[in-house]
């Protein structure tokens, strides 16, 4: 019985909140300290988008098991996002003080994309992606910000990571603009 109900309880804080920034809703402009294979930075929303469309993906927290998974299948499919114009960068409050080495894990983010440290869920808390019952948190939730776009899709929900890597985004994905 206790089993079970650790399991109930462990996948309820797990489950994301829904996303509810609304097609054509200004993105949350946020800066960040952030790594990249290893190396610290600090990240600039506004100072990316001038390069192009980018990918802002939340997540709970570095080095588990399901924040590994996703991070990998980014890392396997950031060809596919470079390809489509987009960059990517990973957002989380949970294991902050690890990111420098999740960053250049050859396993999880191989350094190809940046990992930004988010304490306490405030940037998540912007975009609506905090987890329903642990806001401290950020959730599952991924949106494609470009400068000159309608709208926001919480796309990664319609790519389970379980099946394959993530999809980069196709030619007329609803945006979040900037």
């Amino acid at each position: 019985m206790r089993k079970m109900l650790a399991f109930v309880l462990t996948a309820a804080l797990s489950l994301p909140a829904l996303a509810a920034l609304k097609p054509g809703a200004p993105a949350p402009a946020f800066t960040a300290p952030a790594f990249l294979a290893g190396h610290a930075f600090t990240y600039d929303l506004k100072a990316a988008l001038k390069q192009g469309p980018v990918v802002v993906y939340f997540f709970p927290a570095a080095f588990t098991p399901g924040c590994n998974a996703e991070a990998a299948a980014f890392s396997r499919a950031i060809d596919k996002f470079k390809a489509a114009g987009a960059t990517v960068i990973g957002v989380t409050a949970g294991n902050t003080e690890r990111l420098a080495a999740f960053s250049s894990d050859t396993e999880k983010c191989a350094g190809k994309f940046p990992v930004a440290a988010d304490p306490g869920a405030k940037i998540a808390a912007t975009y609506d992606a905090t987890m329903a019952l642990k806001s401290d948190l950020a959730s599952r939730t991924s949106y494609l910000i470009g400068r000159d776009s309608l709208g926001t899709r919480d796309w990664l929900a319609r790519y389970p990571i379980t099946r394959s890597a993530p999809a980069a985004p196709a030619a007329g994905t609803v945006r979040c603009r900037a």
